[in-house]
């Protein structure tokens, strides 16, 4: 069926609900759907769903999940004022920086007067006057009589206003300018909040909105009957049918790989057991080592707790198999978080100057930072230490800190490790001879991409694509990754390629890809002969102009190291943002679910619900933790290795058990893109702000 069929019968299938629900992007809200929570600083989150027609292998199906998202709350805007600042005293005025926060948090919000009973307008804000209401004079009439907003209203409205240290709304243009005191303004309802939510907010519209598969499915249930579609007209119109039943699919579950450990533990191998395993008994495979390391704390742990919080981390990494020296370089530091960078600097100084005059040319190998308990610091620490620096950095929550647990050890001495060099597992099958299929059998690169977009509101900060690449062969464990900034809002990753003119040498090739074959053959002394390049964070409408772009990038990238060289490539995209829900068909089966009642690790599907003609499947590689698990949905693009549908889904899940952070399997395979184009972002924000 053409797309532009499927495209208007979506369309005819929103029609119903786009006249009686808010419409956000393919889901719509409204506050009969049940909760309304307050997630704080002047909002809340509504509950929808998410509906989309797509093709299948069945034919044409309805996808529907559960959503939600931010609201305005419909209150006056000094209420919304109060809790988006957090303020108690109302009689100050308010600061610059405050202002610009309520600007840019109103802006283009739809309010309505209350000043008059009888007479209600709606009114669309512009802006913020940069002066208090008591101090904002305009002309009222043609003669030029000029009046302030505290004197008109009284005048004209008999309206006392209270906040006159607070300046006033503003709508209409520039040219001609309406003044709206915020008392007497309320904001509309059913305004959906799009800027970026801060961490307490986050958590707190998870918290009301995270459910157990059964529930989910339940409340999918009951939204599907709750819409009446066989009700709706206009779907009647076009004889479409709609069934109120969820479809049920065939699914695998793929065994975990054999782990592989270092052979003087009393565990070389391990099996991971419902996607997750354990250190006990067992010693990284490959153990960094640390002669020189140092631990500043931000935190208002006392010193002691901080010297106890090391000895214990520093333990834990010499029982886990690496070799680190047990006395810090110089004494903990202690710091205020007001103070972040001189006092980072500071350390970096001492412990530069302590190895001049031990007559040493090595640098500080490890900083440990203890954050503040107000969160926002760590990009900037990042920032300072990898970028200012050149340190390899470590940071640690102090409310963990302050309580370690033995899991908790073991998760940061796995981070360290790989952080200062080290491996911590590799897959058992990588020491057998074409053990692993397609990557065992020659010289084999694994690429992971990522573009990550600053969050709403930033307008002008750029885009930061990132590439990380596999460094090792056959074991495909260590990677190293690049970062590039590109234009705002830029999905296609420009410097994958790139040709630069030189005066003295012409054209000079550059690019990441080019960067990163160069670097695997310095690494393993091979060339790659396969490519396998998983794309994360593209959308079905940018499949095509992705492909062309950056297939094109490879082969030029592959094209400029050596004539006629060509390795074969498989491009595949890997969605996360996606509404496709697998549930189990018996709920509570212990040979159907995990602990937390999700589908187990492991579990493909591959028919019925993709595509009808292209190669892709679903996964769930990983174990559910607590709400409902999300598979990951794996879309080749283009297949230069001709893989099998197993052989691509049975390596893509062992990927997943490489994550050297944790000793869980992960969601996505090739994960290291994703939380290194993450922490690029974070630390293009502070440059960013910087600025």
């Amino acid at each position: 069926m053409p797309q532009e069929t499927i495209q208007v019968l979506d369309v005819v299938l929103r029609e119903s609900p786009s006249w009686n629900y808010v419409t956000v992007s393919r889901s719509f809200f409204s506050t009969t759907f049940g909760h309304r929570g307050d997630i704080g600083e002047g909002l809340e989150c509504w509950r929808g769903y998410y509906q989309s027609l797509r093709p299948t292998q069945m034919g044409l199906s309805l996808n529907i999940d559960i959503s939600a998202t931010s609201f305005f709350k419909p209150v006056t805007v000094v209420q919304f004022v109060l809790e988006f600042l957090n303020l108690r005293d109302t009689s100050r005025p308010l600061t610059d920086r405050d202002r610009v926060k309520i600007k840019k948090a109103l802006r283009g919000v739809r309010v309505e007067t209350n000043h008059q009973e009888d007479q209600i307008r709606r009114y669309k804000i512009t802006g913020i006057t940069p002066v208090p209401m008591s101090q904002l004079i305009f002309p009222v009439d043609e003669r030029g009589t000029r009046m302030s907003v505290v004197q008109y209203f009284m005048q004209r409205y008999k309206y006392n206003l209270q906040y006159t240290s607070w300046p006033c709304l503003q709508s209409g243009s520039d040219a001609r300018p309406v003044y709206l005191p915020m008392e007497a303004c309320k904001i509309v309802e059913g305004q959906r909040y799009s800027k970026k939510l801060n961490d307490k907010q986050v958590t707190n519209i998870l918290r009301a909105t995270c459910q157990r598969p059964q529930q989910r499915e339940q409340s999918i249930r009951e939204m599907v009957l709750h819409n009446k579609y066989a009700e709706d007209k206009f779907a009647q119109e076009f004889g479409i049918n709609v069934c109120s039943d969820l479809v049920s699919v065939p699914a695998r579950v793929l065994p975990p790989p054999m782990l592989r450990y270092h052979d003087s533990g009393k565990e070389k191998t391990c099996a991971p057991s419902v996607g997750q395993w354990n250190m006990i008994n067992k010693k990284m495979i490959n153990g960094g080592i640390i002669d020189n390391w140092a631990c500043v704390s931000f935190s208002r742990m006392r010193p002691e707790e901080v010297h106890r919080f090391c000895c214990d981390l520093i333990q834990m990494c010499n029982m886990t198999g690496m070799s680190v020296n047990p006395r810090p370089l110089v004494d903990n530091r202690s710091a205020s978080p007001n103070h972040i960078e001189n006092a980072l600097r500071d350390v970096y100084r001492r412990t530069t100057e302590m190895l001049g005059k031990q007559g040493h040319e090595k640098q500080l190998q490890l900083l440990i930072v203890i954050l503040p308990e107000v969160s926002g610091s760590y990009g900037k620490i990042k920032k300072v230490c990898e970028t200012d620096l050149g340190i390899v950095s470590q940071c640690c929550l102090p409310r963990h800190a302050a309580r370690p647990n033995k899991q908790y050890l073991e998760n940061v001495a796995l981070k360290i490790n790989v952080k200062v060099g080290g491996r911590n597992t590799v897959l058992e099958r990588a020491f057998v001879r074409n053990g692993i299929p397609f990557v065992s059998e020659v010289p084999t690169i694994i690429f992971g991409a990522d573009v990550t977009h600053p969050p709403p509101g930033e307008d002008s900060a750029s885009s930061i694509a990132a590439v990380v690449a596999s460094m090792d062969w056959p074991e495909i464990t260590k990677y190293r990754g690049l970062v590039s900034a590109q234009p705002h809002r830029q999905e296609i990753i420009e410097d994958l390629f790139s040709v630069t003119k030189d005066p003295q040498r012409g054209n000079v090739n550059g690019g990441m890809i080019r960067e990163l074959l160069i670097a695997f053959r310095r690494k393993t002394g091979q060339r790659p002969e396969r490519i396998l390049f998983y794309r994360d964070g593209v959308s079905e409408g940018q499949f095509s102009h992705v492909l062309l772009h950056e297939m094109d990038a490879i082969r030029k990238a592959c094209a400029s190291l050596e004539e006629g060289y060509m390795p074969p490539v498989t491009f595949v995209v890997v969605q996360k943002r996606h509404h496709t829900r697998l549930f189990p068909e018996v709920h509570g089966r212990r040979d159907m679910t995990d602990k937390s009642g999700n589908i187990l690790p492991g579990t493909v599907v591959d028919l019925m619900i993709c595509h009808p003609t292209e190669f892709d499947f679903y996964l769930c590689s990983h174990a559910g933790i607590q709400g409902t698990s999300r598979p990951t949905h794996y879309h080749v693009l283009y297949d230069e290795n001709h893989f099998t549908a197993d052989a691509l889904q049975s390596l893509t899940n062992n990927l997943c058990y490489t994550y050297a952070r944790c000793t869980r399997a992960v969601s996505v395979g090739e994960f290291p893109f994703s939380v290194f184009c993450l922490n690029s972002l974070q630390l293009s924000s502070v440059l960013f702000l910087s600025k």
